[in-house]
């Protein structure tokens, strides 16, 4: 299976933000974007304003980072949200958050969408009973995401339920850390994703 295999913060330097790839490294100051907040490489400090087509580019370069998606799947994604009604562009953000690793991800179980992803496949996740080993797979309203029993003595999960309310959850989601359970009770809205991502840009880019 293809995957990135970079380092996850000369990423979030590329696209000069915090994209929240390595957990509660981003947090502290030890996060390289504090240190250094341009662009990697010998001329990263030195670049001219970007054209256009490099401000659309770099918007879905940046979702496809955020949610750890790549190009060919993003594309599918997008085909699939250009043939929904409404806005493409918001279709396709509620695509990428109803992925299963997100969802992990955003209601605390994990410190990242990397460490959220890696729980699933390993087989740590179960959605309405059965073991889901697939980040990709969607969720859908009145799905019940939890963790298996024999898994909820590992660490990561300790962790979760320790740190419970440290993380926002989103509206959409209810998550009940003391049974390591998460009810999905809608697809979010655009105004309830709170993703740093101009979606008009993408949808500019692949309209072309």
């Amino acid at each position: 299976m293809a995957r990135y295999t970079g380092a996850d913060c000369k990423r979030c330097r590329r696209e000069k933000q915090k994209l929240f790839l390595k957990g509660s490294k981003c947090e502290s100051a030890k996060c390289p974007i504090e240190i250094r907040p341009y662009p990697p490489g010998e001329h990263g400090r030195g670049r001219t304003k970007d054209s256009e087509y490099l401000l659309q580019l770099r918007e879905k370069q940046k979702a496809t980072r955020i949610y750890g998606v790549l190009e060919k799947q993003f594309r599918g994604y997008y085909a699939e949200a250009n043939k929904k009604t409404g806005k493409t562009g918001e279709n396709l953000l509620r695509i990428l958050e109803s992925r299963l690793d997100n969802v992990v991800y955003r209601a605390g179980f994990a410190k990242s969408r990397d460490h959220a992803r890696q729980l699933v496949r390993h087989g740590h996740i179960n959605v309405n009973g059965r073991k889901t080993d697939i980040p990709s797979a969607r969720v859908a309203v009145n799905d019940i995401i939890e963790v298996r029993p024999k898994s909820r003595t590992l660490t990561p999960f300790q962790v979760a339920q320790a740190e419970a309310g440290e993380r926002t959850v989103p509206a959409w989601l209810e998550a009940i850390p003391s049974q390591l359970r998460i009810l999905v009770h809608s697809l979010p809205e655009r105004q309830v994703i709170d993703t740093q991502v101009q979606e008009q840009l993408i949808v500019e880019l692949y309209s072309k």
